[in-house]
């Protein structure tokens, strides 16, 4: 890639400003998901498919993907202006989470080039909705039990077994899946494959799995004798296990080359800052009292702390003992943040903070419940809090099992 020209990225940066100030639609009339996990009614469905379109189209999404599979052939700093733009502007989510940040950058870094000339494109216009086939029911975040079957016959593959946990999986048109194709070896992670598997065909099922919050953004996906086309796996049979592994890579943050955008909104500490001013506390504005007013301090380092450190993670000597210690901290730190800042939000509630959306008691329509509720789903989704301590503790820190 030549070097950018600073007047080019200035007037890219401008163009997607203005579009973003233009479009963004932040009230559409009902209650908006602050991540992909929530989308559980088809009004939220349809209106977050036709966002991402819209942002795809005026190019603004894929934007350093490759020309040739749909994307914009352009510099990554193009793209990263254009994810500044939607972010200052309150966009919605991107909704197509699964394609545009670990299917897609998968299939450039590993995939063939028939693969990326039939998926990619479609990610990125959200066409092709995606979802991920790896926990299965009893052997929740441990894939390498992995137990979904998949038998070589003929020209295809016959899968049965049961994945859980399928985040849109209600309207996916694909999966990323992991199944055994063969006994496990001398490691259990032996004889796994890893396909590209189409959902809208016979023999695959979905059921909606109700949430706390009374949606149903998961389901659990049943697999009894679906065909999946043979040239539909990557990498080859029987190597899934490192495929896999690069996948939770794009996952986690530890490495590059997602399409842009994002696909979940943080809780905002300044919101939460407001509501301590209006609310009261023996008579007197809660921000006044000192404990809590240290809190909020507390938050606010944490915010710039979390913001530093998805820049440390670019920086080579910050790296060096530990390459991916810093990305790999993370999904952990952003999703236990959010947890904790929408507790302490409820805690500013008080009594208000049991009422739930739909109430006219809420604060805030309930805005408050129902993102502490939903909040659980970061900290278990894509390895649970305690998984990924284990794996900082492990693989960066160095630290023996106990």
């Amino acid at each position: 890639m030549a070097d950018v020209d600073p007047k080019d990225l200035q007037a890219f940066a401008e163009a997607a400003d203005a579009w973003f100030k233009e479009n963004v639609n932040r009230d559409p009339g009902f209650m908006l998901p602050l991540t992909f996990m929530e989308v559980g009614t088809d009004q939220q469905f349809h209106f977050l498919r036709d966002w991402q379109n819209k942002v795809y189209e005026a190019g603004y999404l894929g934007a350093a993907w490759p020309k040739e599979y749909g994307g914009g052939g352009l510099a990554q700093a193009f793209q990263a202006e254009a994810t500044r733009a939607m972010r200052r502007h309150g966009g919605p989510i991107l909704l197509n989470a699964i394609g545009l940040n670990w299917t897609g950058p998968l299939l450039l870094d590993l995939g063939s080039p028939a693969q990326r000339a039939k998926y990619l494109k479609g990610i990125l216009s959200a066409e092709d909705i995606w979802c991920q086939g790896f926990s299965e029911p009893e052997n929740g975040s441990d894939l390498g039990n992995a137990q979904t079957r998949a038998v070589r016959d003929g020209d295809s593959y016959v899968v049965t077994g049961s994945k859980i946990w399928t985040t849109l999986g209600k309207y996916a048109r694909y999966m990323i899946l992991l199944a055994r194709t063969q006994p496990p070896g001398e490691r259990k992670y032996d004889g796994l494959t890893f396909f590209l598997a189409p959902m809208k065909i016979d023999g695959v099922e979905t059921r909606p799995i109700r949430k706390l919050t009374g949606e149903h953004g998961f389901t659990q996906t049943f697999f009894r004798e679906a065909r999946i086309p043979a040239d539909e796996i990557v990498g080859v049979e029987g190597g899934g296990w490192k495929v896999a592994m690069r996948t939770l890579e794009y996952e986690r943050g530890a490495r590059g080359g997602q399409a842009g955008g994002y696909v979940a909104v943080g809780s905002n500490a300044w919101d939460v800052l407001e509501m301590a001013r209006k609310m009261t506390r023996g008579g007197k504005p809660a921000l006044e009292d000192p404990a809590l007013r240290a809190r909020m301090v507390d938050f606010m380092i944490d915010i710039q702390s979390n913001a530093l450190c998805s820049q440390r993670s670019g920086f080579s000597p910050l790296n060096t003992d530990r390459p991916t210690g810093v990305a790999l901290s993370g999904k952990l730190m952003h999703s236990e943040f959010s947890r904790r800042i929408n507790e302490f939000a409820i805690s500013l509630n008080g009594a208000h903070g049991a009422y739930y959306v739909g109430d006219p008691n809420a604060v805030d329509g309930g805005w408050w419940t129902r993102s502490y509720l939903n909040a659980f789903s970061g900290t278990i989704g894509g390895g649970t809090s305690q998984i990924q301590r284990n794996i900082i503790g492990e693989h960066v820190l160095g630290l023996p099992k106990s």
